[in-house]
């Protein structure tokens, strides 16, 4: 019980500090607006640390990828498979928002009002939502200052990937510096931590301000985000992970997975980490017949590039903001940039310390949404974080066993035995 509260303490602090300010909100109504600078101290002092946070996290984690030059075979097996299940997942919540309009009846010309912000910094262009038209000037500026603003993220990162991938091919001489990056992204990640003290304070006088001036439409959007969310976690977890499980080895294959996927369930839904997961899912690994060294491999690189569960909440997050703002999505070149910016926030930035907040930043930098749209779409991240965390860490263990399919044929599971 003991490590069940510790668990779950952040997630039901913010969400209790929500319901709060929801509260507040409906009972002060348009007076609640009085509040707003409040929330707004905490929105100011999480876009100060934006630019630093990124490139800190994301050049350090490049700069010290050497250990990743191992088992190539499996690495470039395991690259493929993380890919089609992320784009397949992404499909999947794209069919499933057409199906089930989580913003529906919401009013949006009230929402736009609220949450519009004339003195953003992001850019008009990015408001066509056309990913081709967009490339340039979404992956590149034209000069060096432009990089330090919180509505070039994407910008921002490939600079520091290539920042990254250039200290790591120095080696030895840039150790010095590689040891820079590491201490700057720790450092960073220590103020985020502060600073997420003052969160349920902020986040509660914030959504009490939305909340007082829009009534209780948004927490109704919340609600349906939820169950579409589980709807979709449903038929991933059984549909899809059967249909991986069976294309891995067959009956034998879907057998040994279910047999020995309660472990890793319950663990990954009582702890909401795929990191505390990782025991728990070597073991089942074992049980099921999966060769040690793929097991070993797949699981520990998944947790951090693996991220199915966070697919979904990326393309839902993306689609929500659309739907309160008003904004069409039923175009080819919309959906194609849905479907790539819902992979990077959900599985790349996952393998970036403060990577779902950098997805998130990402989101608004690239579809032109105001900064203060950040919290709205924070709220989904945590009330999806169980169910995400049973879609991340189970995947690891069935993607490994498609690895040992590829890798090492299809009787992989009778030679274990």
């Amino acid at each position: 019980m003991k490590n069940f509260i510790k668990s779950y303490a952040t997630p039901l602090i913010l969400l209790l500090s929500i319901l709060v300010g929801g509260i507040v909100g409906i009972i002060m109504g348009p007076k609640a607006k009085v509040l707003e600078p409040l929330g707004q101290i905490f929105l100011n002092l999480i876009f100060t640390l934006i630019v630093p946070l990124v490139f800190f996290s994301v050049a350090s984690s490049i700069a010290n990828m050497s250990e990743m030059k191992r088992l190539g075979k499996i690495l470039v097996n395991i690259v493929v498979i993380f890919a089609v299940t992320a784009i397949i997942s992404a499909l999947l919540s794209i069919v499933g928002v057409y199906i089930f309009n989580p913003t529906k009846g919401m009013d949006e010309s009230a929402i736009e009002s609220i949450l519009g912000d004339d003195n953003a910094e992001i850019s008009q262009e990015a408001k066509s939502h056309s990913l081709p038209e967009q490339l340039v000037k979404t992956v590149t500026v034209s000069d060096f200052s432009q990089l330090f603003s919180k509505s070039n993220i994407l910008q921002l990162i490939v600079i520091s990937v290539i920042f990254g991938i250039s200290v790591a091919m120095v080696g030895e001489k840039a150790r010095v510096l590689k040891d820079f990056l590491k201490s700057g992204s720790e450092v960073m990640m220590k103020m985020i931590k502060i600073i997420m003290y003052y969160a349920p304070i902020g986040l509660a006088c914030y959504f009490a301000s939305i909340i007082g001036q829009l009534g209780a439409q948004i927490l109704a959007g919340y609600l349906k985000v939820f169950l579409l969310y589980l709807a979709l976690s449903i038929i991933y977890y059984f549909v899809f992970f059967s249909i991986y499980a069976y294309a891995a080895a067959g009956k034998e294959g879907f057998k040994a997975f279910w047999k020995n996927s309660i472990g890793p369930a319950v663990t990954a839904l009582a702890t909401c980490s795929s990191a505390a997961s990782i025991p728990v899912n070597l073991v089942s690994a074992k049980k099921i017949g999966i060769p040690d060294d793929i097991a070993e491999t797949v699981i520990p690189l998944g947790v951090s590039t693996h991220k199915d569960g966070s697919v979904i909440g990326g393309v839902l997050k993306i689609v929500f903001l659309f739907g309160l703002f008003g904004k069409d999505y039923n175009t080819i070149p919309t959906l194609l940039s849905i479907l790539v910016v819902g992979l990077l926030v959900g599985a790349v930035m996952g393998a970036i310390p403060g990577g779902g907040m950098i997805g998130e930043m990402l989101i608004l930098s690239i579809y032109g949404f105001p900064p203060v749209a950040l919290p709205v779409i924070a709220v989904i991240s945590t009330i999806i974080d169980a169910p995400a965390t049973l879609l991340n860490s189970s995947g690891n263990t069935v993607c490994a066993m498609l690895a040992a399919r590829f890798v090492d044929g299809k009787k992989w599971i009778k030679k274990s035995e």
